[in-house]
């Protein structure tokens, strides 16, 4: 077997077991678990993030938004529902993150959330591109409302065929 019929094959099997779209599941699960950590971390000892926020600059609304945020995008991402809404959220999440509060490059450790926070927004930007796939929330709603529409058309064309079918007082059966 030659290396052309072995990457055939491959490409086979990872079209037939949906591999791409294996991936996207595990991509999302991976990028959601920071910030449904984070989220629910300032959730459950929120007096005490509350005031470490405030120390930076940040009120409480805003530390309110942030944990809503990171709670709810990162759901939306983990299931994917409205995937692409959550990921441009938390993408430019990422990048005021970066901009507002890891600037100080004289610090290694502060670079390294810059440049992690670059890195995740990234991704996010990605996701919002190419969507959930085909295990996601999006993509049962989508059939669903698909079906909907199909439904709609069909009971519209029947209607419309009975109405035809008058003949004086007396109604054809279909």
């Amino acid at each position: 077997m030659t290396p052309s019929d072995i990457a055939a094959k491959l490409a086979g099997l990872a079209t037939k077991y949906h591999a791409g779209d294996v991936t996207l599941l595990a991509g999302r699960l991976l990028l959601s678990l920071i910030f449904l950590h984070e989220g629910a971390t300032l959730a459950t000892h929120f007096d005490a993030a509350a005031k470490a926020m405030a120390a930076l600059g940040v009120g409480l609304p805003l530390f309110v938004a942030t944990v809503a945020l990171q709670l709810g995008a990162g759901l939306s991402i983990a299931t994917g529902l409205l995937t692409r809404l959550g990921a441009i959220g938390l993408g430019l999440f990422c990048l005021a993150t970066a901009m507002l509060f890891h600037t100080n490059f004289a610090s290694q450790n502060e670079l390294l959330h810059f440049e992690k926070d670059l890195v995740i927004a990234g991704g996010m930007f990605v996701l919002a591109v190419t969507g959930a796939g085909r295990f996601s929330l999006d993509r049962l709603v989508a059939l669903y409302l698909n079906k909907r529409q199909r439904d709609k058309e069909m009971a519209a064309a029947l209607l419309a065929v009975e109405n035809h079918m008058w003949v004086g007082e007396v109604k054809l059966p279909i």
